[in-house]
Parts: structure tokens; C-alpha cells; sequence
């Protein structure tokens, strides 16, 4: 049987958004990200909602208590009791640590982090083109590379941590979306 607990692993442009969307079509979970949790708790006017809005409509980052306040609502909704596919949360240790325990409090846990890995050349040049076609004009070389410094930073130590609870497959992220799509479904098996 096939994971549906699963954290998506992997640098801006590796593809998680992608291979995420294919999953929820074919297991039939819900996609959770950090933007989508953020934006649906505010327009839902909850507590952790408003507080996430009061940061965002200020253009500062969300800190890590309100970010888990709102993951721990979105992961406590019925269509994420079947499973779930978590995208860009969580982003740093704080994070991970409290999803694990969130987790552990919810009777769950978390069957499988798959870490998809790319060069970061090639990142760079995947996400130059796709800001090239969707008319991204602050995606530049420079902003690019900032973000996968940050990703190196707060996000790829999560690696070790998923490694060491046992939960960890790494996908190579090069290839067309069939051949990673086909590597990550073995991965959940």
C-alpha cells in the first residue's frame, strides 16, 4: 500500500509542486502548503488566521508559532484524515519538530519524507525559463540563488532529521515529470 502521509522534500524548482498535484489526483489527498494554509485560514477569519494575515499584509515572513498554529488546523480538517501531501511546511527544524509532535498528538505519523534532488545549476535554469514563461520578473538569477541559499540553510537540514526517524527516501529530480513521477511512486511504496 502506497504512503499517503508524505512531506515533499526538495529546493525551489525541484518539482515538488508538480509531483504533488499528480499524487492528489491519484490518491485522492490534499495538497497542503505553507501559502495555501496561510491564505485559507485568514480568509477564514480564525485566530492563528488573522495573525498570519497581520504578518502578511506587512510583507514580513510568518514566524514558526503561527505557521504550526495553522498547520495544526489544516491537518485537523476531514480531507486530510485520509492523508496528506505537505509542500514548504515544514521549512526549518522548529518546524519539523512540531509537526512531529502534532502528528504524535493526532495518533499519526508521518509515513514517508521524500527528498527530491536536483543540481543547482540545473534548478536555476529550470526556474529562469519558468520565469521567462509565466513573466516572472522578480524571479531573477540573483533571487534564485538567494532562495536556494536559504533552502541550504533552514530547510535541506531537515534531510538528517527525516533520515534519522526512518522516513527518508531521496529521488533523483532529474528527468521528465513521467520518469520522477515513476520514481516517487516507488518511493511510496
Amino acid at each position: 500500500m502506497s504512503a499517503t502521509r508524505l512531506l515533499l522534500l526538495g529546493p525551489p524548482g525541484a518539482g515538488k509542486g508538480t509531483q504533488a498535484e499528480r499524487i492528489v489526483a491519484e490518491a485522492g489527498i490534499p495538497q497542503i502548503s505553507t501559502g495555501d494554509m496561510l491564505r485559507a485560514a485568514s480568509a477564514a477569519g480564525t485566530e492563528v488566521g488573522k495573525q498570519a494575515q497581520g504578518y502578511m499584509s506587512r510583507g514580513e515572513l510568518v514566524p514558526d508559532e503561527v505557521v504550526i498554529g495553522v498547520a495544526r488546523e489544516r491537518l485537523a480538517q476531514d480531507d486530510a484524515k485520509r492523508g496528506f501531501i505537505l509542500d514548504g511546511f515544514p521549512r526549518t527544524a522548529a518546524q519539523a519538530e512540531a509537526l512531529d509532535r502534532l502528528l504524535a498528538d493526532a495518533g499519526v505519523a508521518l509515513e514517508r519524507c521524500i527528498a527530491i534532488s536536483v543540481d543547482e545549476e540545473e534548478l536555476v535554469q529550470r526556474l529562469l525559463k519558468r520565469a521567462e514563461i509565466e513573466g516572472r520578473a522578480d524571479d531573477n538569477e540573483e533571487t534564485i540563488r538567494n532562495r536556494m541559499r536559504v533552502y541550504r540553510e533552514q530547510t535541506e537540514p531537515l534531510i538528517a532529521h527525516y533520515r534519522k526517524s526512518g522516513v527518508l527516501v531521496e529521488v533523483d529530480g532529474r528527468g521528465d515529470i513521467d520518469t520522477v513521477a515513476a520514481r516517487i511512486a516507488e518511493a511510496r511504496d
